[in-house]
């Protein structure tokens, strides 16, 4: 067993398990894949940690455990459509990719989204399209989405990214006031609708230009 390999089994063990990400196939996508490639060299020997990682330019790879229980709060199927609003390195985009049929991988950082194609490609995953464009209006023209991921944290979410849910879809997200403790939040739409449930709280970082915005609304 590599060092890697070694990590990655830790990461499942002491970081997931123990927090409540129970879902199998769940379990298995973080298994299958190679956080490390996900990342800039100079990173790669921490891709394991307990910890979100920078990224530069305010940008973070989410804790290993948040996007466990993001992913698995939206109990992605295998005929769903989904959309990462902030995709980043596209490791999250990557683990919804063995869940579900096609991810929508929507970032507007030309290096961090290299980086997520070129560990896409060294895992042979096909079904990951990514989007460069700027995240605030989500991806109009392959919605409506069975799930929505945010790669980080907000402080709300526009209307335009909650209309683009499916009936039946679920929003993920980390919702955060400024230097406030952050609540990961399921959103679900049923009908013209949309029901929010705290599932539990985190400090993920927030997504640079997501702060307080007076049109923001939810």
């Amino acid at each position: 067993m590599t060092d890697y390999q070694a990590a990655r089994l830790n990461m499942v063990d002491s970081q997931l398990r123990p927090n409540r990400v129970s879902d199998e196939q769940l379990v298995g996508a973080f298994m299958r894949l190679r956080r490390e490639l996900f990342l800039p060299e100079r990173w790669r020997t921490v891709a394991y940690v307990d910890d979100d990682l920078p990224l530069g330019n305010g940008r973070y790879m989410m804790r290993p455990m948040v996007a466990a229980r993001l992913v698995q709060a939206t109990m992605p199927a295998p005929k769903d459509t989904a959309l990462v609003i902030g995709a980043g390195v596209g490791y999250e985009a990557a683990v919804l990719a063995q869940l579900a049929k096609n991810v929508i991988a929507l970032e507007e950082n030309p290096e961090l989204a290299r980086i997520g194609r070129a560990a896409l490609v060294d895992h042979r995953i096909a079904s990951v399209n990514y989007v460069e464009a700027p995240l605030g209006s989500g991806h109009r023209q392959r919605a409506p989405y069975d799930v929505i991921l945010f790669g980080g944290a907000v402080s709300a979410i526009p209307d335009e990214i909650t209309s683009q849910l499916a009936e039946g879809g679920r929003l993920a997200v980390v919702l955060r006031q400024h230097e406030c403790v952050g609540r990961a939040t399921l959103i679900t739409r049923t009908g013209a609708g949309l029901a929010s449930r705290v599932i539990f709280d985190a400090a993920t970082p927030l997504l640079p230009g997501w702060g307080a915005r007076p049109e923001f609304v939810f």
